[in-house]
């Protein structure tokens, strides 16, 4: 990677590239993003996140793009989502969700939508679940 990071998010987009976004630096918290593509052995930077983001989750939706929703921001939780366009490298914000949270998971259904679950709120483990 051409940024240490920890905490962070990685997935495999529909082109065969490994968006990694997120985490922990250096400096804090980062909204940086970078692109690992496994047919070179090579890394470039690509768009930030609006928000820096650490303990978010990262899913690749059915028509390609990717919704990272929630985390922490210097040890508050999170309520926004951001959209990445993998042909354009940037990023958009999307609905923020009903609850802040973090360490919670993603999961893209069937149907398309994402079933955003759990996770952790200033000191209470979440049992709702929200639909993206």
């Amino acid at each position: 990677m051409n940024t240490g990071r920890a905490y962070h998010t990685a997935c495999v987009l529909t082109n065969g590239k490994v968006l990694v976004t997120g985490g922990y630096d250096n400096a804090g918290n980062t909204n940086s993003s970078e692109l690992y593509d496994p047919s070179t052995g090579t890394w470039t930077n690509t768009g930030s996140m609006n928000d820096a983001r650490t303990y978010h989750t990262a899913s690749v939706l059915t028509n390609g793009k990717v919704l990272v929703t929630g985390g922490y921001d210097n040890g508050i939780p999170i309520i926004s989502s951001e959209l990445y366009d993998p042909s354009t490298g940037t990023w958009t914000n999307t609905g923020s969700m009903n609850t802040g949270r973090a360490y919670h998971t993603a999961s893209v259904l069937t149907n398309g939508k994402v079933l955003v679950t759990g996770g952790y709120d200033n000191g209470i483990y979440a049992t709702s679940a929200e639909l993206y």
